[in-house]
């Protein structure tokens, strides 16, 4: 099941029914996160459940497998072919996705995704770091464990599905954030997680991928791409190399949005980067009603005069809102003036009875909801809204940095890229609406895919691509924004909503 505060009670999505004569006292945190009908019914949050017996409980919702994405943009370079298999590895902090190619040709022959099942560790790399900090006896070795099965078991399902035996695998590139890269190879990622943050290693990584466990050949090499910083990593480099940042004459912005948000610029021949710290609201973590991106998932919403209308992945009944559905109603809020560009709910006696609007908010005590569903109940809260103006603030200050800092205004701009597994599900309006992206870069978002993996696969299967792309690691400079001067005054600014554009609403 879902635990997206990996058991510290502040979700409240591990709901779970006691069955048969069970008493369990009802803390405090249940009671705000439970009505009182479920309390009565026996159902209790998981993570705060004293187990001192046997007993038997119901599962009220099941994880379901979240749609990841595998492919990208994929830009002309030569092949070195080779004899052999190999496989190109993209790490996220949310997804894992492999490919398994045949070095003689370069062809892909077979390609596995899931959910990175480091999570149940911590949903972002901060928390996972904390992880080690507070199991300093087991959780690093855990944290690995948790990655390389899961690289096996992928590895074990595409040879089965190419007729591939794992021994005949020459060589496996990773690319992945700076702390994944870390756990992957079991080495102690603490001292990311304070200053000066700096990583145990930023150069890439070539050792035999029996070392860390990983079933192949005896021989086979895993090969990790470098990182600028440790918020810059692999992944990135092998986007902003797969986009060609490198040769850019013009004036380039390369996003990836997901729990954090990294930005590459490149300006008069230069690279400049930064991260922040988006959070997991953007991919549907810490929202009431959020989920991942799988089928039940409302992925987008429109406000009309009719009512709220959904689109659902998988045209099921919806169950949640995933991180695209999340911003899609926060940008209807926005342009028919429910919430302002403050951030903060209209108040309900503000809207005439006779205005469809009234009748989809409602009040929870003194707390304003906006109601997109009610079988079952789906919402937004104020406090979700809070969490996704964290978050653009967070990415919008990034952006507004990079392009003071190189004396450059948004109109210089040629072009935006925008990768990654989360990035590639929102449309421009969405972007711009909720105002993660100034308007006047609307026209100018070209999504690029999933360039990490991509990354992986060149680096697999060029000599060349290996080299440039350890040259390009070290041609990136690093920004941090918390030394950016006036950066608090940016990012209170850039939490700030587009105010204009809504729409006057007929009685």
């Amino acid at each position: 099941m879902e635990n997206p505060c990996s058991g510290k009670g502040t979700c409240g999505k591990c709901r779970v029914r006691l069955l048969g004569e069970w008493e369990n006292k009802v803390s405090e945190t249940e009671e705000k996160f439970l009505k009182k009908e479920e309390i009565k019914e026996g159902i209790r949050l998981a993570c705060l459940t004293d187990v001192t017996d046997d007993m038997e409980i119901e599962l009220l919702t099941q994880e379901k497998a979240g749609k990841v994405m595998t492919s990208g943009y994929m830009p002309d370079f030569q092949k070195e072919f080779r004899q052999g298999f190999g496989i190109a590895v993209d790490i996220g902090t949310t997804t894992v996705v492999t490919e398994l190619v045949n070095m003689k040709d370069g062809m892909i022959l077979a390609q596995d995704s899931m959910i990175n099942p480091q999570k149940q560790f911590g949903l972002d790399v901060l928390t996972r770091i904390t992880y080690e900090y507070d199991h300093p006896d087991d959780g690093v070795g855990k944290l690995q464990k948790a990655i390389v099965d899961a690289l096996n078991h992928m590895i074990e399902n595409m040879c089965t599905k190419a007729g591939v035996f794992p021994e005949n695998i020459a060589e496996i590139d990773v690319a992945a954030n700076c702390t994944m890269l870390h756990m992957l190879l079991g080495i102690d990622a603490r001292q990311i997680g304070h200053a000066p943050y700096q990583p145990v290693f930023k150069e890439a990584q070539t050792i035999k991928a029996q070392k860390i466990g990983i079933r192949a050949g005896k021989e086979t090499i895993l090969y990790c791409l470098p990182s600028v910083s440790s918020y810059i990593g692999a992944d990135i480099v092998a986007g902003a190399y797969v986009c060609g940042l490198q040769k850019e004459k013009e004036n380039v912005l390369f996003i990836d949005i997901g729990t954090n948000g990294e930005i590459v610029l490149a300006s008069g021949g230069k690279l400049l980067s930064c991260s922040c710290a988006a959070g997991p609201a953007l991919e549907g973590m810490n929202i009431t009603c959020g989920m991942r991106a799988a089928d039940g998932a409302i992925e987008e919403v429109h406000i009309k005069q009719g009512g709220v209308k959904v689109q659902v992945i998988g045209g099921e009944s919806p169950e949640g809102l995933c991180g695209s559905g999340i911003l899609s109603v926060m940008k209807e809020l926005l342009r028919t003036g429910i919430v302002k560009n403050t951030g903060v709910f209209v108040k309900k006696e503000a809207i005439p009875d006779s205005d469809f609007r009234s009748s989809l908010i409602r009040l929870n005590g003194t707390k304003r909801e906006f109601i997109i569903n009610h079988d079952p109940e789906i919402f937004v809260t104020q406090g979700d809204i809070r969490q996704i103006q964290l978050a653009k603030g967070a990415i919008l200050s990034g952006f507004l940095a990079l392009l003071n800092r190189a004396g450059i205004s948004m109109e210089e701009l040629s072009k935006v890229l925008i990768a990654g597994q989360f990035g590639a599900h929102l449309p421009a309006e969405s972007l711009v609406g909720t105002g993660i992206l100034p308007e006047f870069v609307k026209d100018k978002i070209i999504y690029v895919g999933n360039s990490s993996k991509t990354g992986a696969y060149m680096t697999l299967m060029s000599a060349k691509a290996k080299r440039e792309i350890e040259i390009l690691a070290e041609d990136i400079s690093y920004m941090e924004l918390a030394e950016t001067e006036n950066y608090e005054r940016l990012f209170t600014e850039s939490m700030i909503f587009p105010g204009k554009g809504r729409e006057k609403w007929k009685r």
